[in-house]
């Protein structure tokens, strides 16, 4: 089901790239990077990945320091408000409603590529 979701979403953005914006250039990122710990890796790719390591999706992918620095510029508290309240295309708990706080600094310092103090 998810591999089916992704590449319809995959198709979906292939489709409207040409719709009046000017082609950004890529961002190499991988897509396949997972958290060392089994249980974040988990929900990283139960409730993460989906969008955070899809460049159609347009939510600041995994390992890209460029995109994420404003967001941890905002601290800590507002990264956490977000993820718990959800924020623009940010679905409140990150479909994530068993994480814990603790577990969305990890999540969010992991896809961001730097500790979060917690």
């Amino acid at each position: 089901m998810r591999a089916i979701r992704r590449t319809l979403m995959l198709a979906l953005a292939m489709a409207l790239s040409g719709c009046g914006e000017d082609p950004k250039p890529p961002v190499t990122i991988p897509n396949n990077a997972m958290p060392n710990d089994p249980a974040l890796a988990q929900i990283y790719a139960n409730s993460c990945q989906l969008c955070h390591a899809n460049p159609a999706a347009n939510a600041p992918l995994t390992g890209d320091h460029k995109a994420w620095e404003p967001r941890i510029q905002q601290g800590t508290d507002t990264l956490l408000d977000h993820a718990i309240n959800g924020y623009n295309g940010m679905p409140p708990m990150g479909q994530c409603v068993e994480c814990s706080e603790e577990q969305f600094l990890q999540l969010i310092g992991f896809m961001a590529d730097q500790p979060l103090p917690q």
